[in-house]
């Protein structure tokens, strides 16, 4: 009777195990494909609004390739937006088909939890196309997993950041793991606040393992080039860009 009743428990356990496990895989699923679709609709809005502007937001710039060199400098916001405004649309093909998602200002759960968000800029840090460090973060594993396939970049991945001016297309280099209270990965240069930033970087931000906060997973990527939006997005993802929202 006591070997049943164990047998009992143990499959009652995994049963609800099963149960919990389902929830926030299901959960994670709805709440990604709402941030996708939110991203998705503010990128068509922006592409469709400077395509009625005209050249909105071109710095003074021939601008025709959009490098990053003396002679071009990337279009730049002048002002940071306010707390929970969204600024931006981080598309990763790394991550998937489906992985663009809305960037906010700030790193809040208000902010990483929403399903229309997702993914928070940390305050103080440098804007897309800024030379220093554009920082953002999203969660892995839950509220839609904005960076869950993070571990799976490799070298000369495009990360690719939309605002309603620009697009910039960084190039991944490199993932580093430290402890949770680790700010110098925020730093204009990376654990080295004391040195003067020359170079554009972006650092995407997320817990790690996996269904765990033990540390953070840190990837660097490098600002390879830039283009006003009323030019369309660049060619490595325009189809996978016109298939949003279809």
């Amino acid at each position: 009777m006591v070997g049943v009743l164990g047998e009992l428990l143990l499959t009652a356990g995994a049963l609800v195990l099963l149960l919990l496990g389902w929830q926030l895989w299901w959960n994670d699923a709805i709440t990604g494909a709402q941030q996708s679709a939110a991203a998705s609709d503010l990128s068509s809005d922006w592409l469709e609004q400077a395509r009625i502007d005209g050249d909105r937001g071109r710095a003074a710039t021939d601008a025709a390739t959009g490098a990053v060199d003396a002679d071009g400098e990337p279009s730049i916001g002048t002002a940071a937006p306010s707390y929970g405004e969204a600024f931006a649309v981080m598309y990763v093909p790394r991550f998937g088909g489906e992985s663009q998602r809305t960037i906010a200002e700030g790193t809040g759960l208000d902010v990483l939890n929403r399903v229309d968000l997702g993914v928070g800029h940390y305050e103080g840090t440098q804007m897309p196309g800024a030379v220093g460090n554009f920082a953002i973060a999203a969660h892995r594993s839950a509220y839609g997993g904005g960076m869950h396939e993070i571990e799976q970049l490799r070298l000369g991945d495009g990360i690719f950041i939309q605002t309603a001016d620009a697009w910039y297309t960084y190039r991944f280099r490199d993932l580093e793991y430290v402890p949770p209270d680790t700010v110098g990965v925020l730093a204009p240069v990376p654990h080295h606040p004391e040195l003067t930033p020359t170079d554009r970087i972006i650092t995407l931000t997320s817990c790690n393992p996996l269904y765990s906060t033990a540390e953070r997973i840190i990837a660097y990527g490098v600002l390879e080039s830039w283009s006003p939006t009323s030019e369309g997005p660049p060619e490595e993802i325009a189809a996978a860009v016109s298939e949003w929202g279809r």
